[in-house]
This record gives C-alpha cells, sequence and structure tokens, in this order.
C-alpha cells in the first residue's frame, strides 16, 4: 500500500501560480472490496529566479520635472508561490530617486521611482541606476534590471559672455573690413535652445550700425565705415546674444573702442595781427607779427617738432670695469672666454662702438682676439698653466663719433691647472749615467734615516702633492719610505746577515684626477766606511762622454768671465771708495734712495747623496746705480746628516745679482 513517486514533480508546471497545489487519486481495496480517495498537495521550493521581462530598461525624463513625480517601472515575474515569490525591488544609491514599492490586489509586488532632487541637464546629461528583484526564499533569489535614464534638456539656461566689457583699440584710417573684436557667449542648453545668435541691442544708434558690422553666427565685429579722430574719440558698442529656444534667453556685453590718432592733419598757421610797417631804426626783439599755430591732431600728432642733433658727448661705459676669467689649460682653441658688454646713450655714429684689444705684452696678440663688433674675446691657442698663470690686457671700446671717445676695460684671463704633468724625479736623477749609492752603517737602528727622493710635480696646487711609496725592494722588510716626504728610512735594525747591497724602486704619484705617477731607482750599500763604496764603484767603467771636450770649454768660459766680472767690480769698488771719500755728504744723503737690498726669495731643495757636498758660496749684490756695492761673503755650508746634502737657488729682486757655487768633490766622512 505504499505510494510513489515515480517521476519529478513540478509544482509550477501542474499547477502554475495555483496555490495550494493538490492530485486527487482513488484507491480500490479488494476483500473486502473498498473505493478510498485521495489527494497529495505539492508543496513549493524556491528554484526559481525572479526575471524580468528585458535586461535594460530606458526612460527619458525632462530637467524641467518638478521633484515628487514618478516613473513606474517594468515588474519582475517568479513563478514560485507564497514566501518563494517575489518579495520587494531594491534600486542602486543615487541622489536623485527614490524607489516605492506597491502591493497589487493579488498580492504581487511591482515599483515606482520616485524623483526626490530636480535634475539638471548642464550638470549630468545621463543616469544609470540598477533594480534588483529578490524573492523569500532562503537564500533569497534575485534579477537585476539596468535602468539608464536620459535628462531631456530644457531651455534653463540664458546666453553668458565670457567677458561684460571688452576693449579694442583702432587706428582713424583703419580699412573696411578690420576685425575690432570677437565676443563669444556660450549656453548650457541643448540643442536649439543652446545655440546662440549675436546681434546689436536695441538702443544702440544708427551710426553706430554704419561704422560697424556685427556677424551673427561668429560675433565678429569689424569695421564697416571711416573712423574719425576728431569726430569721435571713443564708441561704446551695446551687443546682445540670445539663444533659439521656445522663450529665448538673451546675455547682453558691451564693446569700448578707442579711436587712435593718426597724424593726418596739416598744421594751420594763422596770422593774427601785423604791425606794419616797421621803422627802421627798430630795436632787435620788437614784435612784429604775432601767429597761432593749430593741429587738429592729438598729443605729439599736434605739435612743432623741432629735433635736436646728437653730439659725441658720451664716452661708451661697460657694465663692468674689470674682468677676471678663469680658463681651463689644455682648452681648445677659437674658444669664447669673454663677452665685453658697453653702451653709448648717443644715437647713430655717435653710438656706434668698437672693440680693440690694445697689446700690452707682445704674447697677448698671438694668444686673444676680440670681435671688433660685438666685443667677444676669443683664444686662439691652447693655453697651459705651468707655462704661464695669467693674463692681464685692456680692452678698449670706442665710439663712432668725431672726435672718437674710448674706454679702456681691464681684463685678467687665469689659467686654471690641470693635472697633466707626472712627477719629476730630481734625486737620484733618473737620466744620468753616474751611479749614486747612498750608504748606511751595519748595525744602524730601525727609524735611522738614509736618504731622501726629491721630487717635482709641474703642476699646482692637490694636482701637485706627491706621495712615495716602497714598490720594490731586494729586501722589503729592510727599509721603508715616508708617504709625504720622500726620506727612506730604515724598518729594523740592520743584522749582519743583510745583503750589502740594496735597489730599492719607488713609486711617485700625485693626487690629481686622473692620477699620475713616476718611479725612482735608489741603491744603498750597507758598509762601516765610504771607502768600501768607493772600491765598488772602481769597478764601473764612466761611460764616454762625446760632449766632455764641450763641456769643458763651456766650464773654462764660464769661469774666465765670471774672474774678468770679478776684477772688473772689484776696480768700480776702489773707485767709489775714491769718490766716497771726496763727496761724503753726498753719499750720506743719497745712501738710502739708490742701495738695495735683495728682495724675497724663492727656493728648490735639492738634497743630494754624499758625494758631492758644497763646499763655498760668495754673492755679490750691486746696485742699479753704481754709487756703491756690496760683497756678501759666506762661509761654507755645514755637512748634513745621513750623507745627504741641501743646496739653495734664490732668485733676487731686480738689479743685477751674481752668485758663485763652487764644490771640492771630497767625500764624507761616516760620521757625517
Amino acid at each position: 500500500g505504499a505510494l510513489l513517486v515515480s517521476e519529478r514533480i513540478d509544482r509550477e508546471e501542474l499547477c502554475g501560480a495555483l496555490s495550494p497545489c493538490s492530485l486527487s487519486f482513488e484507491i480500490v481495496v479488494e476483500n473486502p472490496l473498498e473505493l478510498y480517495s485521495g489527494a497529495v498537495e505539492i508543496q513549493d521550493i524556491n528554484d526559481n529566479d525572479p526575471v524580468f521581462p528585458s535586461s535594460q530598461a530606458r526612460l527619458e525624463i525632462s530637467e524641467s520635472v518638478a521633484a515628487g513625480a514618478r516613473f513606474p517601472l517594468e515588474s519582475a515575474q517568479d513563478p514560485d508561490v507564497g514566501i518563494n515569490s517575489l518579495q520587494t525591488y531594491q534600486l542602486s544609491a543615487n541622489p536623485h530617486f527614490a524607489l516605492d514599492v506597491q502591493t497589487r490586489v493579488d498580492g504581487s509586488k511591482y515599483a515606482e521611482l520616485v524623483l526626490e532632487k530636480e535634475l539638471d541637464r548642464e550638470e549630468q546629461r545621463e543616469l544609470h541606476l540598477v533594480l534588483t528583484a529578490l524573492d523569500g526564499g532562503s537564500p533569497p533569489r534575485s534579477a537585476h534590471v539596468q535602468i539608464h535614464i536620459d535628462v531631456v534638456d530644457a531651455n534653463d539656461n540664458a546666453p553668458v559672455f565670457n567677458q561684460s566689457t571688452y576693449k579694442a583699440s583702432m587706428r582713424e584710417n583703419t580699412p573696411s573690413g578690420t576685425l575690432v573684436a570677437r565676443i563669444s557667449a556660450y549656453d548650457l542648453d541643448d540643442g536649439p535652445n543652446g545655440d546662440v545668435v549675436y546681434s546689436f541691442s536695441s538702443h544702440t544708434p544708427a551710426k553706430v550700425r554704419e561704422l560697424f558690422a556685427l556677424d551673427s553666427a561668429t560675433g565678429e565685429l569689424r569695421v564697416k565705415g571711416q573712423l574719425d579722430y576728431e569726430e569721435t574719440k571713443l564708441y561704446e558698442i551695446y551687443l546682445q546674444a540670445k539663444d533659439k529656444g521656445a522663450v529665448p534667453g538673451v546675455a547682453h556685453c558691451k564693446v569700448l573702442v578707442e579711436v587712435v590718432d593718426v597724424n593726418d592733419n596739416a598744421p594751420e598757421v594763422t596770422v593774427t595781427s601785423v604791425y606794419s610797417p616797421v621803422p627802421e631804426d627798430a630795436a632787435p626783439g620788437t614784435v612784429v607779427a604775432l601767429l597761432s599755430v593749430t593741429d587738429l591732431d592729438s598729443h605729439d600728432n599736434g605739435l612743432i617738432l623741432v629735433q635736436v642733433s646728437d653730439v659725441n658727448d658720451n664716452a661708451p661705459k661697460s657694465s663692468q670695469n674689470s674682468y677676471d676669467i678663469y680658463v681651463l689649460e689644455n682648452n681648445v682653441p677659437g674658444i669664447p672666454i669673454l663677452n665685453v658688454s658697453a653702451t653709448d646713450p648717443d644715437l647713430g655714429r655717435n653710438a656706434l662702438l668698437s672693440y680693440t684689444l690694445l697689446q700690452g705684452d707682445r704674447t697677448v696678440g698671438h694668444i686673444f682676439s676680440i670681435n671688433q663688433e660685438n666685443g667677444t674675446l676669443y683664444l686662439l691657442t691652447s693655453l697651459d698653466h705651468e707655462d704661464q698663470v695669467e693674463f692681464s690686457m685692456m680692452v678698449q671700446v670706442q665710439d663712432g663719433g668725431s672726435p672718437p671717445l674710448a674706454t679702456n676695460v681691464s681684463v685678467s684671463v687665469f689659467v686654471t691647472d690641470l693635472n697633466d704633468n707626472a712627477p719629476t724625479v730630481l734625486y737620484p736623477h733618473p737620466n744620468t749615467t753616474a751611479t749614486y749609492t747612498d750608504v748606511v752603517a751595519p748595525g744602524s737602528p730601525a727609524g735611522h734615516m738614509v736618504t731622501k727622493v726629491v721630487a717635482v710635480d709641474a703642476d699646482a696646487g692637490y694636482n701637485a702633492w706627491i706621495s712615495y711609496t716602497l714598490l720594490q725592494a731586494t729586501d722589503p722588510s729592510l727599509f721603508s719610505v715616508g708617504l709625504h716626504s720622500g726620506e727612506i728610512f730604515t724598518a729594523r735594525q740592520l743584522r749582519e746577515d743583510d745583503i750589502p747591497q740594496h735597489t730599492l724602486v719607488i713609486l711617485l704619484k700625485d693626487h690629481g684626477e686622473p692620477v699620475l705617477s713616476s718611479s725612482a731607482t735608489v741603491s744603498i750599500s750597507v758598509a762601516e766606511m765610504v771607502k768600501e763604496v768607493l772600491t765598488d764603484l772602481t769597478d764601473v767603467a764612466p761611460a764616454n762622454d762625446p760632449r766632455k771636450h764641450v763641456t769643458f770649454y763651456l766650464i773654462l768660459a764660464v769661469i774666465l768671465v765670471s774672474a774678468a766680472f770679478f776684477i772688473t767690480m772689484l776696480s768700480v769698488g776702489i773707485f767709489k771708495c775714491y769718490k766716497w771719500r771726496q763727496s761724503k755728504e753726498l753719499f750720506n744723503s743719497s745712501r738710502s734712495t739708490l742701495y738695495r737690498t735683495p728682495g724675497p726669495f724663492h727656493h728648490i731643495d735639492a738634497v743630494r747623496g754624499g758625494l758631492m757636498p758644497p763646499n763655498f758660496y760668495h754673492q755679490v749684490y750691486l746696485t742699479t746705480d753704481s754709487r756703491q756695492s756690496d760683497l756678501l761673503c759666506k762661509k761654507p755650508f755645514t755637512s748634513s746628516p745621513l750623507g745627504s746634502r741641501q743646496s739653495t737657488m734664490r732668485n733676487g729682486e731686480p738689479g743685477l745679482y751674481h752668485q758663485i757655487v763652487g764644490t771640492a768633490g771630497q767625500l764624507p766622512t761616516p760620521a757625517e
């Protein structure tokens, strides 16, 4: 007696919207025979989504519609019944519309859009909303429809000019058709409501309409007639813009046209009174006639003009009295380095300036050139800081007057240094055939200075700062070199088992960019006495020098010339002493002004090995005047320690300065 389901049951197919949905049947029972009637109620489940008739809906709503207006929307359908049927609608968030859900008599739901805030097409031309239909199932099923709202324009905006007043200036002889001004107005409405037409205002005088023409479509105001400054100096033109709506909006503006005077009227001379006849004995200054001159033109066009001719009474004036220019050495020839600027308030040729380079120094004309017309100074050659650091010159600026007037401008060019020179070794001399060996005694303690590498760098400043490092050594543990002094020290105490001969290679580097370097080779002998070193040196055969005879003759010539000069100076001194005794008073009065002492000296430090110590040094100072001379004799230099010697070369003030340096050639003792 079990009742079974033979196929899938679809309530919506069997009963549709009818509720409740039931199926009736009869059952026959035998033994005894009986007839029973029964019914099966088909209960609904939420197996259907709400459905809108279309996925999109389009509405056209005028922007003039007042708030509170209602707009019915198409309803969604849900075949389910009861709580599973369509229960409500929802609307996406927006500032203008709200959703009102209503219930029909049969219980179905429908929705209406309610306008809460008035639309403005000029602010937003269209709106996009989403309407959602929801049933009462758990979870609820839903459907969506896109609502596109077109905001229909209403003529609610009048045209607006981009400015209320336009101004223009026109010469009185301006030809017809010349553009005076272009007015522009805009209307936020759409279609005919936004089309703008330009015209003269109703109260515009007929005279203005005769002189000016207005394009109704473009708003261009042009000259139509002949303007006359003497008749009217200013025109005030009122214009308007209208749209093409049913009730057109209107905007107004004005154009102020100033007529500019043109010198189109000749002066008129009127004789107001004449005193005639004039007596022959009339005094100078007697009034003969009164004249009046008038000109209808205005301002300068109405004056009687008296021209004043220019006189060359102003010299050129430079913006600067002097220029300091800095140029990197090794420059490219032909580059401009300066533009000398000058002005002249005169007129015509009197203000025509030319620039000339005054060649105070002969080399200036070969190195620099100036453009005579614009004052641009050029470098003709490449400069070398080591050759010359500074150039001074004068630039003459001259006008074209008669006679011409000129101004001189001082120009100083400073050559800045580049690191283009590697360090040069002075000692030991790298290009000599003689062998210099420095001596250090056995057992010398650590820190004992043996010798010194002397080098110079032709560059300047940081580029000439030399550092010394030990690149290679026979015994690297025995010697060290001062980083900035070049002094070679013993790094440890010398031992008996140390080899007697050492060769050091010193690397010299400057601090320029890029870094340049050179090297020096130093020979050091470990010996008790200098004699031991000499024994080793005798094995070295001197190289044959083909120029030794020439050197001999040159030395002989120098000695002879020096001796003759010394005798001459001695004779002059004796003669002056004799004259001094005769005119002691004259000598005393002029002593303070004629005698010169040597000025500041520049020196080069040269350290040598112990083979050639200086022995004597004489200086003779002579003044530019022959009244007096001094002879200064200095004692022989004392020996410097560690086999090094120092000599000084000095340059004196202008005048005559002579020095004699001689060497005895003997070797120093080990103690020295």
